[in-house]
């Protein structure tokens, strides 16, 4: 199986936008319990794709898969050109350019906002601690939250830790960021505050693959929208065709409760 292709100049006759991951006939067990099943999954650069489907159809497995934090047993997943296998420096290039937003935020507790955001890139990119803040704050400016910066976790909101979480990941550069269901633990005047940091990645173009029951962010930003059941891909469309004309009765099912 081929790795990703390079990217094609747009001024050719073949020109296609270039592929950033491709899941070819993955497969995951917990045990004897098969949580991911034949998933063939390719993300163009600047897709905003959502994933939903119900609790235990293996949507954040998928995505931990992606990043290695999950290990696969059988297919293939290559991201930017590299092929995910036990190969810790494979996987450690693979993380630089893979930025992750978890449902309960992972901050440090014992650093402040601005040590949360400058550790990876002085450890990992070895920014100087100058290059790092500056970095930093650009980030925190952009999720507009910079007079938080050396606070503590424990004295931000739900929402204002969430924005941390995603400045955090924005501080390494990466290429594709993952979101994992990242309003789920917040208070429902919370989720906008986090959605609009999203929707404002997405207009600059970031890729993007976020798990969430956010029903209204999926029409706004996906490009795509997944429907996951039982490890599988049952379904897949934009926006417009998946909640107005959903092909599968599951699918349908889904999201008659879901909206109703």
């Amino acid at each position: 199986m081929s790795a990703l292709q390079p990217n094609t100049p747009a001024s050719t006759a073949d020109s296609r936008p270039e592929l950033v991951i491709r899941m070819v006939g993955v497969q995951k067990w917990y045990g004897d319990f098969q949580v991911l099943r034949d998933i063939d999954l390719e993300v163009q650069r600047g897709e905003r794709i959502v994933i939903c489907g119900p609790s235990g159809s293996g949507k954040s497995t998928l995505l931990r898969c992606i990043n290695r934090l999950e290990e696969h047993q059988q297919g293939q997943i290559v991201v930017n050109r590299a092929e995910l296998t036990a190969d810790m420096r494979r996987i450690d290039a693979v993380r630089r350019d893979v930025g992750m937003v978890f449902q309960h935020f992972n901050l440090f507790p014992h650093l402040t906002i601005l040590e949360n955001c400058t550790l990876a890139p002085v450890w990992s990119k070895k920014y100087t601690p100058r290059q790092a803040k500056e970095v930093a704050m650009s980030y925190l400016e952009r999720v507009r939250i910079p007079e938080q910066a050396n606070k503590y976790p424990s004295q931000l909101s739900g929402g204002q830790q969430q924005r941390v979480a995603i400045a955090r990941a924005l501080c390494m550069g990466p290429k594709v960021m993952l979101f994992d269901e990242p309003t789920s633990a917040l208070d429902p005047e919370m989720v906008k505050e986090v959605l609009d940091t999203m929707v404002s990645l997405a207009d600059d173009g970031m890729t993007m693959l976020s798990v969430t029951h956010e029903m209204n962010f999926a029409r706004q930003v996906a490009n795509r929208v997944i429907f996951m059941d039982q490890g599988a891909i049952v379904e897949q469309a934009a926006p417009q065709e998946f909640f107005a004309n959903p092909k599968h009765e599951r699918t349908r099912l889904f999201l008659s409760q879901l909206l109703h």
